[in-house]
């Protein structure tokens, strides 16, 4: 049977193949004490995004013309799955890998993708994402960021937020007005690859709670888009990012954050004598973990064959963010005292720490309300099927 050694094509390895491969790999080159980050904390490593590029674990699912494996939306599941179950520092290639380069595929042109899809499948060419804004958080049709035509191009003003690593990647595909709002609130969006070096470009980072300054605002002031940055359809950017934010919202990301926390937990009671009703707490977590697992890798496979799953990923996010902070504060409970934010116990800092964060996992990516207004207003029974049977499962 063909391995991921023999050639870079993907199309014949078997899933498990994958996976111990990929395990593998992750043993030699992940230092075992670089294991102590949440989800996708891990930091803007381009080290060591370089390097997973060299090793064919970034592009999965891009062609081989362009660099990439050849290979499904499900392996790439299965190789994310891995390295953030591993707490590897992912955070440099993270976006361009997971929504950016699918979209230069599906909506770009030759030039697009010739010009960044083999940089960010050999984990050199980084993006953030340019959605939200002071005064359009969840509802994205009303951004304000404005691109007036010039000669050979856009001038783009205005201030997004919440934009992670701006202040170290390379590009920002950014949401923006290019038509005057009509009675279609969502008409006249569109999306432009901006790039952070540009002269009008700003960035400020955001220190959250736990310290971390992995947000940022970026401001652009009259910044200057060639006419060749324009991504897909002018005026068709709504639908763009709709699609975009399925791909966001579905993968193993989404229920993987505090997934250390809870292995460190577990390893540490395995032998000792703990009461039934924490084995309980812990087996019942287990099981939603499956469900939902379940529930995100069926998205995996609608994408394999050619859908848009937006309903599917936004049931997916909605379950696997609330079972998130669930774990947290089951694990604090467990825990059985205060947590020491900086203690010394690698396993009690990174606790502490989920703690802090673990409202933001509702919020980001879209919100539970955003989310379950979207699913309650698709008229597919299918759907509504896939919806009431995985919360079902899940409880």
């Amino acid at each position: 049977m063909a391995t991921v050694e023999d050639h870079r094509d993907l199309k014949n390895i078997a899933a498990g193949d994958l996976r111990l491969q990929v395990r593998r790999w992750l043993d030699r080159e992940l230092p075992p004490d670089r294991r102590t980050c949440l989800g996708m904390s891990g930091g803007h490593n381009s080290d060591f995004s370089r390097q997973l590029g060299e090793a064919g674990w970034l592009g999965l699912s891009v062609p081989a013309m362009y660099g990439g494996r050849n290979g499904t939306a499900v392996q790439r599941f299965i190789v994310t799955e891995e390295l953030l179950a591993a707490q590897a520092p992912v955070g440099a290639h993270w976006l361009a890998d997971r929504q950016v380069a699918p979209s230069i595929l599906r909506i770009g042109t030759e030039e697009q993708r010739r010009t960044f899809l083999p940089h960010i499948v050999r984990g050199e060419c980084y993006f953030s994402i340019g959605l939200s804004e002071p005064e359009a958080g969840s509802d994205l049709s009303a951004v304000r960021t404005q691109a007036r035509r010039v000669a050979d191009g856009w001038r783009v003003s205005g201030t997004k937020i919440w934009t992670t690593f701006a202040q170290y990647n390379h590009h920002l595909l950014t949401l923006c007005r290019t038509q005057p709002r009509g009675e279609d609130r969502h008409s006249g969006l569109s999306q432009l690859i901006v790039s952070l070096k540009s002269e009008g470009v700003h960035v400020r980072p955001i220190r959250t709670m736990d310290g971390n300054e992995e947000f940022c605002e970026v401001i652009l002031d009259d910044v200057f888009v060639p006419e060749n940055r324009l991504l897909g359809c002018e005026g068709q950017g709504w639908a763009q990012a709709a699609a975009e934010l399925a791909l966001e919202r579905y993968g193993p990301e989404r229920w993987l954050s505090v997934w250390g926390c809870l292995t460190g937990i577990v390893d540490r009671v395995r032998g000792d004598r703990v009461d039934g009703a924490a084995l309980a707490d812990i087996g019942r977590l287990m099981a939603k973990y499956r469900t939902v697992r379940r529930v995100s890798m069926n998205v995996a496979r609608s994408i394999d064959r050619g859908l848009t799953p937006t309903v599917q990923a936004a049931v997916a996010k909605d379950l696997a963010t609330s079972l998130e902070q669930e774990t947290v504060e089951v694990l604090r409970q467990l825990w059985g005292s205060e947590l020491a934010p900086f203690s010394s116990d690698s396993l009690e800092s990174l606790l502490a720490q989920a703690v802090l964060i673990s409202p933001t996992f509702t919020i980001r990516g879209g919100t539970t309300e955003v989310l379950r207004g979207l699913i309650s207003r698709d008229e597919r029974p299918a759907a509504m099927a896939v919806h009431r049977d995985a919360v079902t499962s899940a409880r």
